[in-house]
């Protein structure tokens, strides 16, 4: 069964993934295949470089993503070159590791962890969708206490993705991590909703 999780920026779809994954889930990380890709010597790493010049480079010349997020996030026609270039190369990935963990395990519970599975078109490729929420204040909290962002750039970022409230008109499943609610409260209903999952299989 393929569970496409998704979210908007800062939502705590990281903590819904690794509780999935505590659950006996096969979790697909879309961001780790997309550090993957765009390495040194890779053909994505190069074609970044030359879009975006050397200012995007660390000095030990792998690629700055907080440098190149500033730059894309606020810059929709740079985003959409970047996507051009990473998109294509991170769905194969992705693929390729659903055909071997499936292999592997005919009856597996496999969840791809993207935060654009529904602009991407991948969510198509789901059996069901769990889109993980938060309200913008708490987004734009987590973004400037958590990844050092100024409340500018949190905002461009929440404001370069699919609105929340679009995103689930796609849902199978909503989960919401709002203020207030308490990460344990957060798992218990990540596991009801595997349970339920493990039904439907």
């Amino acid at each position: 069964m393929l569970i496409g999780l998704t979210g908007g920026i800062a939502s705590g779809k990281s903590l819904v993934a690794g509780e999935l994954k505590r659950l006996g889930a096969y979790l697909i990380d879309a961001d780790e295949i997309a550090r993957e890709v765009v390495k040194r010597g890779l053909p994505a790493y190069s074609e970044i470089v030359k879009e975006f010049g050397e200012k995007i480079l660390n000095p030990d010349k792998t690629i700055n993503r907080k440098e190149l997020g500033r730059i894309v996030f606020s810059n929709p026609e740079l985003r959409k070159r970047l996507e051009q270039i990473t998109h294509p190369r991170i769905r194969k990935k992705i693929e390729a590791e659903i055909s071997a963990i499936k292999a592997k395990n005919p009856k597996a519970v496999i969840v791809v962890d993207a935060a654009l599975l529904i602009e991407g078109g991948l969510y198509k490729k789901m059996d069901k969708v769990i889109v993980v929420c938060a309200d913008e204040k708490t987004q734009i909290k987590r973004l400037t206490e958590r990844d050092g962002l100024a409340i500018e750039d949190a905002k461009n970022r929440i404001a370069s993705q699919m609105p929340l409230k679009e995103k689930r008109r796609y849902a199978d499943f909503v989960i919401e991590n709002v203020e207030g609610k308490s990460r344990e409260e957060v798992k218990e209903e990540v596991k009801r909703v595997f349970d339920r999952l493990k039904d439907k299989r």
